[in-house]
């Protein structure tokens, strides 16, 4: 069988990877948070066939521990995201190297300096070392507070703190980062 439904009927017999009473089911959760999880995987690795195989990865150890699961499942399976990703790079395997740049979205009406600065941000972000890259993810696009990102690197709370300081102070002088981001709020400003 090639579906997640399917192997867990075929696994002895036994319902392993059903889920718990107030724990959603896993087919939901995948369609409904997939594309935030791969939006962060893709944020960790800047590549979209290895953040596809990380989340895939992720959500297979995810599948095997279901019934585990108690209440929100998406802390979880962001740990195993982020532990999966450490891991990886531990062994220093960095599997395929991306020929081509990860398409853009469409940008609005005159927001292409606005594209042009994220995509400059963005390569910033790159060139950061990998946890302190991490670290920023977590806390900045995440949106997790300093415990959570701390547990999730399982890491002290001032490791975050002192990787977050270095990161922003390398953002900061980064050249490519030196234009100020404007928006088309600030660009229409009237002078009188």
């Amino acid at each position: 069988m090639d579906t997640l439904t399917g192997l867990r009927s075929t696994t002895s017999g036994a319902d392993v990877g059903a889920p718990r009473g107030e724990t959603p089911d896993f087919d939901a959760f995948v369609a409904a948070r997939s594309t935030h999880l791969l939006r962060t995987a893709y944020l960790l690795t800047r590549d979209t066939a290895l953040a596809e195989d990380l989340l895939q990865t992720a959500l297979t150890k995810a599948w095997f521990s279901w019934s585990r699961i108690e209440g929100n499942p998406e802390p979880y399976v962001r740990r195993i995201l982020v532990n999966t990703f450490a891991s990886w790079w531990r062994r220093r395997w960095n599997g395929e190297q991306p020929w081509a740049e990860p398409p853009e979205p469409a940008p609005a009406a005159g927001g292409h300096a606005e594209a042009d600065q994220r995509h400059d941000l963005w390569e910033a972000m790159g060139r950061l070392p990998r946890r302190q890259r991490a670290v920023v993810v977590l806390r900045f696009v995440e949106d997790l507070s300093e415990a959570e990102t701390a547990r999730l690197l399982g890491v002290s709370t001032g490791t975050v703190k002192s990787q977050t300081s270095k990161a922003l102070a390398k953002l900061r002088v980064d050249p490519s980062l030196a234009a100020p981001i404007t928006t088309p709020a600030s660009s229409t400003e009237d002078p009188a």
